[in-house]
């Protein structure tokens, strides 16, 4: 039996399904441009292209404007013509230099010299910002869309799955799991805390395909003896932070996510995705990555390629 994900409210999530952090941040200045270089980084592609070629169209168009200012000081340009002007802006500041159109008065050229420096420091910043935004390592680690808690040797036991979506190895891989819950103190402060969930095992040498990470519900646990009710009034996410090494591009990669209580299911268990083709390979099925069956049904060895 499949179980579908549901859906939370994007208010009950503390990180969101991009790794962003669901908050509402009042009191505090939101003026992004105090922080271009951050800012232009974090903008989505078609953003910071779009800044960019803005940028570049509305500084050749006010230097085009200087050049009409000081007169007829390009030669071979129509005097006061805003499209000659511009494109001998443009010829300038990229140092095309078709030799068609040049400067002719001392005006001009003091404006070519200011315009060829900016040229080449708005060239290297472009240059600058377009690597570091392709150099940015970038975690591509999926997760189960939900979490399941169910018994492993006899002890309630959380589950979720992790796997690395590229072909290639993540050394020293690790996880973390923490606990945020709401707890109301004796004086009646309403605080969020966190608590730290031992993991079966939370290292991985190397990481290149699944990885079922499993907290143990113990009398050290902060799950234990919590019923899903409790989960739901408490507010109880499952926060999950993931780093490791990329041995293709020798970086640390990262990665987050989160289950609330909706997404944590009881007494059910992921459904088998790993086996053998006809031909002896081992084989792994991530069609059915995010399926959990009933425990009787596990049982009965559904699953596998």
């Amino acid at each position: 039996m499949k179980t579908a994900r549901r859906k939370a409210p994007v208010s009950r999530r503390m990180v969101n399904r991009h790794g962003s952090f669901n908050v509402v941040r009042k009191g505090i200045s939101h003026k992004h441009w105090h922080d271009p270089y951050h800012l232009l980084l974090t903008l989505p592609w078609y953003y910071t292209l779009l800044v960019i070629s803005l940028g570049y169209i509305i500084a050749n168009a006010l230097f085009a404007l200087a050049y009409i200012i000081g007169g007829d000081g390009i030669e071979n340009a129509r005097p006061g013509n805003f499209f000659d002007a511009f494109f001998f802006s443009v010829q300038t500041m990229a140092s095309i230099g078709y030799g068609a159109m040049y400067p002719k008065t001392p005006y001009a050229n003091f404006l070519v010299t200011i315009e060829s420096l900016l040229g080449l420091i708005g060239l290297a910043m472009g240059s600058g910002l377009m690597f570091a935004r392709f150099s940015l390592p970038r975690a591509r680690v999926m997760f189960s869309n939900i979490a399941v808690i169910t018994p492993y040797n006899d002890v309630p036991t959380l589950m979720f799955r992790v796997a690395n979506e590229r072909e290639n190895w993540i050394l020293e891989a690790q996880v973390r799991v923490t606990l945020a819950r709401t707890e109301i103190t004796k004086e009646g402060d309403v605080m969020r805390r966190f608590y730290d969930m031992p993991l079966v095992r939370s290292q991985s040498p190397l990481f290149a395909l699944t990885w079922t990470v499993m907290h143990v519900i113990d009398e050290n646990s902060p799950l234990y003896g919590v019923t899903s009710e409790e989960m739901v009034e408490d507010e109880m996410e499952v926060v999950v932070t993931f780093t490791g090494l990329d041995e293709t591009v020798s970086q640390t990669i990262h990665a987050r996510h989160s289950y609330i209580s909706e997404e944590i299911v009881w007494n059910m268990r992921f459904v088998d995705i790993l086996g053998k083709t006809k031909d002896g390979s081992r084989c792994i099925n991530y069609a059915r990555f995010h399926d959990v069956v009933s425990l009787d049904e596990e049982k009965n060895g559904l699953g596998g390629c």
